[in-house]
Order: structure tokens, then C-alpha cells, then sequence
């Protein structure tokens, strides 16, 4: 079993979801999901991976990083970053204030 297989049994066994149902989320078969879990040679397809790892509350990032140096956290913090930078300002702004919010909580 490659790295990715051990990391989306994991992830979907925490989901509490089978094979079917992953595959039924995802588009794809239950002998594709299989495969991508059990077949150290499986070569996933961006688009349906991406679509695995949405279901999956991950990033592509986390499952394909096979030497573990990425975080499932750090790896979803990045994506939160890359889609924040898209924003425009008054977004990020209405982003920023609630953080300073959240903050002001703990105190």
C-alpha cells in the first residue's frame, strides 16, 4: 500500500464512510477508490482525487506528500491562505476584523 492508500483509508474511515460510499460521492467506482487505496502503482487523475480529497476534508497537498513533511492541518492553512489572497479587500478586511473578534473571546 503507497503513502496516499494508507492516507485515504485513514481519512475515510474517520468519515465513517466505505467504499461505496466514497465512491458514490466522488463519482467514481469502488474499485477505483479500492485501487487507489490498495495499489501502490495507481495513478489517480488530478480532477478525481481533488474531488476525493473535498469529500475528504483534506488537500491534494496532504495526500500526495508520501514523506510526511506536510500536515493535514498546515496543508488545509495553505489552501485557506491561497483562496484568502484571491478576495477581494473589503473581504479580507470583514475577514480580518472577525478574527480580531474571535480573539477578544478568550480574554
Amino acid at each position: 500500500m503507497s503513502r496516499l492508500g494508507e492516507k485515504l483509508k485513514e481519512l475515510r474511515k474517520k468519515a465513517g464512510l466505505t467504499l461505496d460510499e466514497l465512491a458514490d460521492k466522488s463519482d467514481s467506482s469502488k474499485s477505483y477508490i479500492w485501487e487507489l487505496e490498495n495499489r501502490p502503482d495507481s495513478r489517480p487523475s488530478a480532477e478525481k482525487l481533488q474531488r476525493v480529497a473535498d469529500i475528504l476534508d483534506t488537500t491534494l497537498e496532504y495526500l500526495l506528500d508520501n514523506r510526511d513533511q506536510v500536515t493535514r492541518e498546515d496543508a488545509r492553512d495553505q489552501a485557506f491562505y491561497r483562496e484568502y489572497k484571491g478576495l477581494d479587500e473589503p473581504t479580507k478586511a470583514k475577514i480580518r476584523e472577525t478574527l480580531k473578534l474571535w480573539g477578544r473571546d478568550d480574554k
